[in-house]
């Protein structure tokens, strides 16, 4: 990339800090230079014209290299002059003007380039827009403006006084307009900078985030498989545990299942709920679908709402310590339509006031559910056990993603927030206790 653009390749530097200054050097370069490619046609002129040949060439020597230096100097430094280097070159511009009278010929200080040393000075109140002191750079100003009246002197006819004042003026309205120039587009670079930093810690965040939800259950899992138990239970976390370890791998190999495509194949509503339910047979989990039978979801949707329920029930086997647990579907009906799916149990319940959501319940649960689309509520007492309830909006006319069937859910949030406080879950009636641990 860089062999092709070159030293001057301003379009590929990068839209930093960095990069702004760089391209103030540039520019800075780019004014110096071609005010001294200005200056040298008319050298030789004007040094056969001055009352003083040896003084003029030395004047027209001394701007042309300070002005040569100070582009050579930015180029390396990648960055346009600091403040000592700017009030030396105005230093050199103030002095040249109050030199202009001794080696210019009167009727040469004005419209012509043998008398180099206005346009010289502004090249340098052009470039040191950047100073960072604002009172060196407004001192300086001030004191080419002096400079400048000085190199008038009292030879200037009247005629030539509105020239004079619009020089002095066009000093001033350059300098602000480069301090502008120079002062917004560094803080546009600092706004990139600060933007690029904030997209990255809320990328790191993110994909912690995913990460916590693609491994959660896969976690509680392998904690419920170290525990002692029956063969029967055992199998039943095997089969489990081979479904957790297929998204795992699916998520470290990039392919993260919940980036699945909301466009992609639909689900059967109902078949998923079943196939969850058949992996907690040991729950005695009383399934009614009946009146969800022909919904269909979005794959990524179908994708959080799996994933949701299996970190409910997984949930319920832990610490619900329930006797029946019911998991019913129902479709809307009326103008409304849409579906209901709702999990209870009968165990000890939790008191949302007192506890705090762990990963299962903040992020598996509410968080992924809504950020497809999905209405969460969670209700639970001490004693009284826990019902959670899922909804969606009904679909708009004419929008199924079933098979030939136009009753599939469509993506909303218009469903009741559950508030957790900032408590920890006690152990006995924590409703994620297995997972905080390991998440």
């Amino acid at each position: 990339m860089r062999s092709r653009s070159g030293l001057w390749g301003v379009a590929e530097l990068p839209t930093t800090r960095a990069g702004v200054e760089r391209a103030f050097s540039y520019f800075t370069a780019g004014v110096r230079l071609g005010t001294v490619a200005q200056m040298v046609p008319a050298v030789q002129l004007g040094a056969a014209r001055s009352p003083h040949e040896a003084g003029y060439l030395a004047c027209w020597g001394a701007a042309a290299l300070a002005a040569v230096a100070v582009s050579v100097v930015t180029l390396v430094r990648r960055r346009p002059p600091g403040t000592v280097v700017s009030v030396l070159d105005f230093g050199l511009a103030c002095t040249l003007l109050v030199l202009g009278p001794l080696v210019l010929a009167p009727w040469d200080r004005f419209g012509t380039w043998t008398a180099f040393q206005p346009g010289y000075a502004l090249s340098v109140i052009i470039t040191a827009g950047g100073v960072r002191v604002v009172a060196v750079w407004a001192a300086s100003l001030l004191a080419v403006s002096v400079s400048y009246v000085v190199y008038l002197g009292g030879d200037v006819g009247s005629e030539m006084t509105s020239t004079a004042v619009g020089n002095v003026l066009t000093y001033v309205v350059y300098a602000l307009v480069a301090r502008m120039f120079f002062g917004y587009t560094r803080r546009i670079a600092r706004d990139a900078d600060a933007s690029r930093a904030r997209a990255a810690e809320l990328a790191r965040r993110e994909e912690e985030r995913r990460a916590q939800v693609m491994m959660h259950n896969g976690i509680a899992v392998m904690r419920l498989l170290t525990e002692q138990g029956d063969d029967d239970a055992r199998a039943r976390l095997v089969g489990q545990a081979e479904v957790e370890l297929r998204r795992m791998r699916s998520y470290l190999r990039g392919r993260d299942a919940y980036a699945a495509d909301a466009e992609g194949p639909s689900v059967g509503l109902v078949s998923l709920v079943k196939r969850v339910c058949d992996r907690f047979a040991d729950l005695g989990v009383v399934a009614s679908l009946d009146l969800g039978t022909g919904l269909w979801l979005p794959a990524a949707q179908a994708e959080a709402l799996e994933r949701a329920l299996g970190s409910l029930l997984l949930n319920v086997r832990v610490h619900a310590r329930a006797h029946e647990v019911v998991v019913h579907l129902d479709e809307g009906e009326g103008e409304r339509g849409g579906w209901t799916l709702t999990v209870h149990d009968d165990g000890i319940g939790f008191d949302p006031a007192s506890v705090t959501a762990g990963v299962g319940l903040r992020e598996v649960v509410v968080g992924e559910l809504r950020r497809r689309g999905l209405g969460v509520a969670i209700v639970s007492a001490v004693g009284e056990g826990t019902t959670v309830t899922v909804r969606s909006r009904p679909p708009r006319p004419g929008t199924g993603a079933g098979p030939g069937d136009p009753r599939t859910s469509t993506v909303s949030a218009a469903f009741s927030d559950a508030v957790f406080s900032d408590a920890v879950f006690p152990e006995a009636a924590s409703p994620d206790a297995a997972f905080s641990d390991a998440s």
